[in-house]
């Protein structure tokens, strides 16, 4: 079959300097690869027998192995060639190979691609199909290394952090968390607040932690507080403290700003903070005063503050829900943690690590966690792996165990927004899709799909603070 200049040109780039060993018995077999995989600019090393073929390897680096099924005239079963392929992908588990079988074996060269041959090639064989084989497995056993290359090098950088900085134990693979956790230690030594805005159960307390943990307050007090959990009101006394008799059955008691007096206080779930509670903790934070519930006397603490909430807060402050001064005197520097979904890399590493001792995951589990949205983002990947533990009756953590939902959750229906809307919101976020997103209360994902119905372009920004 003839191929055009650009298919010869492409073919070429991605044979010129790989090396390719074929392993066939029959001498005219191993001429005509060298000639055709030569034409292409590949070396081709050719062995006569499996052991000079592993030898080949032994001695080579080779990037692909085209191997026959039968060694010898008088032998058809294909068991040489069977054995020479558990040999190599044992040895040499990232070398592809490709199988040379006759019509009457490719019941069996099938059933060897499922065990993790790469392709098989019937003989005669077709030389278009079968370049086209070969420059298909070369592209992505480089894309493969550059994929490995890329995840060492995060290695090598995240290795770094931890040496240098106090993680917390966090666990992560993902570009979008190692950019987060890298701010984080940046900003930790900044007396400053910080607002560390992302859904429930993304990771926002231990991003806190690691703030506090490489901060000049690390060895002082560090305090928190779940706002969400409190009723309202007593969400004041918690924070403030109370005098005895300031309600039905107060005593005196000191509030988390006065014992976390010269430490740390964390602050979770701040949007549900009512109008009253914000109006104190704007004052605390502006003049390091406030008073117990019950009383006159006005104290003084030195705290920072670490603030995390999941709510759109510049659409609380648009509903009148929240204090717009209070959010910029929190929001000097702002932390978002992306939903597991978006940050898929993460799953595995994560669910890894829940795992309880002696337990592993089948591959099959491994793809279904990848595909699945995680709407409860890692604390729901956390349950449903603990529980795979304790429910599974086998080591091997199997799909059935990990009871997965069958369908993803409806979508949550988006906002319909004009084009002005849009286009007001990236004027005041800068063209930074992320807080234009926020800004709207959209996604991203959601944002740029907007932004294409609209026709407004969806070029990504050259810089942008959120990672």
């Amino acid at each position: 079959m003839a191929m055009n200049r650009d298919s010869h040109g492409s073919l070429r780039a991605s044979l010129a300097g790989r090396t390719i060993l074929v392993i066939d018995d029959s001498e005219a077999v191993r001429t005509a690869f060298d000639v055709l995989l030569s034409l292409h600019g590949a070396r081709v090393l050719a062995a006569a027998s499996p052991a000079a073929g592993l030898a080949a390897l032994e001695r080579d680096a080779v990037d692909l192995v085209i191997q026959d099924m039968n060694f010898h005239r008088e032998v058809t079963s294909g068991e040489e060639g069977i054995g020479l392929f558990r040999e190599i992908r044992a040895r040499f588990a990232h070398v592809p190979i490709i199988l040379l079988t006759a019509w009457t074996h490719l019941e069996t060269a099938v059933e060897l691609v499922r065990a993790g041959a790469a392709d098989y090639v019937a003989k005669p064989w077709d030389d278009a199909r079968l370049l086209t084989s070969v420059r298909n497995l070369l592209d992505l056993r480089s894309a493969r290394a550059e994929a490995e290359a890329l995840r060492a090098r995060r290695r090598e950088a995240r290795a770094t952090l931890a040496g240098h900085f106090d993680l917390r134990g966090i666990v992560y693979e993902s570009e979008a968390m190692h950019s987060l956790v890298a701010m984080a230690t940046q900003v930790a030594h900044a007396d400053v607040p910080v607002l560390i805005t992302g859904p429930n159960g993304a990771g926002k307390e231990v991003l806190a932690d690691i703030v506090q943990a490489n901060s000049e307050r690390a060895d002082r007090p560090y305090l928190k507080v779940n706002l969400g959990a409190l009723p309202n009101e007593l969400i004041e006394a918690e924070l403030f403290g109370t005098e005895a008799g300031a309600f039905t059955g107060a005593r005196v008691r000191a509030g988390r700003f006065e014992a976390a007096d010269g430490g740390t206080l964390f602050l979770d779930e701040l949007g549900t903070l009512g109008g009253p509670g914000q109006a104190k903790l704007l004052r605390v934070l502006q003049t390091g005063e406030f008073e117990r519930l019950g009383s006159n006397s006005t104290r003084r603490t030195h705290v920072r503050v670490i603030a995390a909430t999941n709510t759109n807060l510049r659409q609380a402050i648009r509903a009148g829900a929240f204090r717009e001064d209070l959010f910029y005197r929190l929001n000097v520097i702002e932390l978002e943690v992306l939903a597991l979904a978006e940050r898929r890399e993460d799953i595995l590493p994560l669910a890894r690590y829940f795992l309880e001792p002696g337990f592993q995951l089948t591959p099959e589990a491994a793809e279904a966690l990848t595909r699945y949205p995680w709407p409860g983002n890692v604390r729901e990947l956390q349950n449903a792996i603990r529980r795979a533990c304790l429910l599974s009756s086998e080591r091997a953590i199997g799909v059935p165990a990990l009871n997965l939902p069958a369908a993803p959750p409806a979508a949550v229906e988006e906002p319909e927004l004009d084009r002005a809307s849009v286009e007001q919101a990236l004027e005041r976020a800068r063209g930074v899709i992320a807080h234009a997103a926020r800004d709207l209360g959209l996604s991203r994902q959601a944002l740029y799909r907007r932004m294409e119905k609209l026709g407004l372009k969806t070029e990504a920004p050259r810089s942008a603070s959120a990672p």
